[in-house]
């Protein structure tokens, strides 16, 4: 990729103006290597994460296939509670299983919550096991602003992160699983005919962009995780609450740009914070200036009156720091029911139950075509004969089928064994 733009002291005031406003809520910059925090504003201010959630479910699934539960070929189910889940999903029919690195995949790119509630249950049994993970992993990392009960990230009360503690989880994604780097940086997959583009829009428009994830409710806002590399030094900025796609792209490019034009002063790390601010015991809730008329026209009045004011002082537009996508995006392939890897004891009796259906549902349709070879339509009923009179011999439907496929003997064996 060509260089964007180039990132000379006087473009920092700059990035001052264009980030200033664009975010509602808490940013962090900091150096993935080192941990070294380049900027902060109330970092450990409770938020609700929305699909920034999946970043917890990727790295509880990632520790299973460590202790060696699972592996990445190992069937994800798709469950009745994981359809019922609303979108963004995959919308996948009961039962249909894909393997888990297609599942990592899909909720890292599509943010499917369908797919999301699936590989928790496929790894621990239902939702609240797998958030018990996610609990006890956020405590081992040293998360103490962070709480889950669901793998997808919409919204519940109870669930909500700080931007430090989404810092210490991007952290140890990296550090733990450095071959699963290539999950966050996806830019596309392809299902069939269908496409599905990531909604991490800097992937591919700012230079060095590699991962990772974004996230959206009314209640969290827009929020985005991003992380780039460029001549060997990775930064990640964290920018919750922002109030439109735009807004959080350029806030997080302008961090970025900002961090990569100065070196990393040595200091305060991610480990080394302490909580302050405000925010720490209760969550924000966006929706109000969100999701509703009232907040929505405030939020754009406000906008219009920045922008006037701007060009009242002769001041320049904010500067932008995303180009133009150059090329189309590299779409990865995925596919359902490949899995080959051990199913885990959370789903194995499921798709053991699974295959027994499927088996008696291939049987009764070779049955019925075997039937219809024979010259009798199943689905059509026969008159019913009157009773004084003997009905023919073929015509139970039952002896019309079985006899024409397999032969007296051998129709009531079959329908034994499909009975038990």
């Amino acid at each position: 990729m060509r260089r964007m733009l180039s990132y000379g002291i006087a473009t920092l005031a700059l990035v001052a103006a264009a980030v200033g406003t664009a975010s509602a809520g808490p940013t962090l910059l900091f150096d993935a290597k080192t941990g070294q925090i380049i900027e902060s504003e109330d970092p450990f201010a409770r938020w609700y994460p929305a699909s920034l959630t999946k970043l917890m479910t990727a790295y509880v699934a990632f520790r299973a296939v460590e202790a060696g539960e699972m592996t990445l070929q190992s069937p994800v189910r798709v469950s009745e509670n994981a359809v019922k889940e609303p979108p963004s999903k995959m919308g996948f029919p009961v039962g249909t299983v894909l393997t888990l690195d297609d599942a990592i995949k899909i909720i890292m790119v599509k943010s499917a919550n369908d797919i999301a509630t699936s590989i928790g249950e496929s790894v621990a049994g239902s939702e609240e096991a797998f958030a018990g993970r996610m609990n006890a992993e956020s405590k081992r990392l040293g998360m103490s602003g962070s709480h889950w009960v669901n793998a997808h990230g919409l919204h519940n009360d109870q669930q909500y992160t700080t931007a430090r503690d989404l810092g210490l989880l991007t952290t140890a994604l990296r550090d733990e699983f450095p071959q699963y780097s290539a999950y966050f940086s996806i830019e596309g997959l392809s299902f069939g005919k269908q496409v599905l583009p990531n909604h991490n829009n800097l992937i591919g428009r700012f230079e060095g962009a590699d991962g990772m994830k974004t996230g959206y409710t009314c209640p969290a806002g827009y929020n985005l995780v991003a992380s780039a590399t460029r001549e060997g030094r990775t930064l990640v900025a964290v920018v919750i609450g922002a109030t439109s796609v735009k807004s959080r792209n350029e806030r997080a490019a302008g961090m970025l740009a900002k961090g990569f034009s100065q070196p990393t002063a040595g200091g305060l790390t991610l480990a080394a914070m302490k909580p302050s601010g405000t925010g720490l015991d209760e969550p924000h809730n966006m929706r109000q200036a969100l999701c509703t008329k009232a907040g929505s026209e405030a939020l754009r009045k406000k906008e219009r009156e920045i922008a006037a004011q701007r060009k009242k002082e002769g001041k320049p537009e904010p500067a932008t720091y995303l180009a133009e996508r150059e090329s189309p995006r590299d779409l990865i392939p995925i596919s359902i029911g490949t899995a080959t890897g051990p199913a885990t004891p959370a789903i194995a009796a499921l798709l053991a139950r699974d295959a027994v259906e499927k088996a008696a549902k291939a049987a009764e349709e070779t049955k019925k075509q075997a039937a219809v070879a024979a010259g009798y339509d199943p689905d059509i009923p026969l008159p019913t004969w009157r009773p004084d009179m003997p009905a023919p011999k073929g015509s139970d439907p039952a002896d019309i089928g079985d006899s024409a496929a397999l032969g007296d003997d051998a129709a009531m064996s079959d329908e034994t064994t499909v009975e038990q």
